[in-house]
This record gives C-alpha cells, sequence and structure tokens, in this order.
C-alpha cells in the first residue's frame, strides 16, 4: 500500500470514527435526558478541531512522518500489496478504541464524547500529510511503500522508483 494511501485513510477512518462516536455521544445523552454531557461535549468538540486545525496548518511533514521518510530503505520491485491487511495492523489502536467507547457510550456518553474529541483532533492534525508526502514523492522521482511490520513497531517505509514530474522553469 502506498503511504499517501494510508496517510488519508487514516484521516478519513479518524474523522469518520469521530463522526460515529459523536453521534453515539449524543444518543447515549439523550437516552439519559442529560443535556449538559452534550452541552460539555461540544466545548471540547471546538477546543479539538481548533488544536487540530491549528496542529495541521502547515503544508510540509510532520516529524514523525520526515523520519518514516528518511529512514526509507531503497528497493526496485513493488513490495506486496495487501491494504485491508495494512490497515487493519497499522490502525488498530484506532479500532480499539472507537469499539471500547462505542460500547460505554450507550451507559457512560461522555467517554465517547472525549474520544470523539481525540477523533477530530487526528483527522485535522494529519489532514495535509498525504498532499506533503505526495509533493516529495513528485520532486523525487519515487513512490514510497508501507513495509509490512509487526503492529507494535513504527511505519516502516520502502523507496521504489517512479515516475518523476519534471516542472518548467517559471516565466
Amino acid at each position: 500500500m502506498r503511504f499517501t494511501e494510508l496517510l488519508r485513510a487514516t484521516v478519513l477512518l479518524s474523522g469518520g470514527a469521530a463522526t460515529t462516536l459523536a453521534l453515539l455521544t449524543v444518543v447515549g445523552a439523550s437516552r439519559e435526558q442529560d443535556d449538559l454531557v452534550v452541552v460539555i461535549c461540544s466545548g471540547w468538540w471546538a477546543v479539538c478541531a481548533v488544536a487540530g486545525g491549528w496542529l495541521g496548518r502547515r503544508p510540509e511533514t510532520s516529524a514523525v512522518t520526515q523520519r518514516a521518510l528518511a529512514a526509507a530503505r531503497a528497493q526496485t520491485s513493488l513490495p506486496e500489496v495487501r491494504p485491508a491487511l495494512l490497515l487493519v495492523n497499522r490502525l488498530w489502536p484506532l479500532l480499539v478504541v472507537v469499539l471500547i467507547a462505542a460500547a460505554l457510550a450507550l451507559v457512560l456518553p461522555q467517554v465517547a464524547g472525549v474520544a470523539t474529541g481525540f477523533g477530530l483532533l487526528g483527522a485535522l492534525a494529519w489532514r495535509r500529510q498525504e498532499a506533503a508526502v505526495q509533493a516529495i514523492e513528485d520532486r523525487d522521482g519515487v513512490t514510497f511503500f508501507v513495509e509490512r511490520t509487526s503492529p507494535f513497531e513504527p511505519v516502516k517505509l520502502v523507496r521504489v522508483p517512479g515516475m518523476r514530474r519534471e516542472r518548467p522553469a517559471p516565466a
């Protein structure tokens, strides 16, 4: 799986998880007729949205992404491509948090509300990473793929020759 696709999927799944948990928070709070939970959670979501927007405002890659790109090993053949397995392998913490928060949402809606904020924060903070990595790939004429590793190890990348993009000099 291409690294840019993993980054895009991470942002979309984090945003989808946050949306689902927000819905479960509202449903759980309305079952208990507790409007205060929704009001407080809405404030938390606003704080997380602003913080995520602030953290994700820069067009360059984050330090974590820079280290992964710098440590990528060169390879001339494409690695094994199994996107579903790779997504589960890399995003299992998100899946576990969402499942636990969703299970607790009907009893303790504030748990899902807090998890919603972190989902928003993550989605907004990582929203420009895919474009930054794509720019590096276009500049250097390479494509970064995610190497299959243990779910508990950091992401390891493989650098494969790609199509270099030549741009004419500005006139």
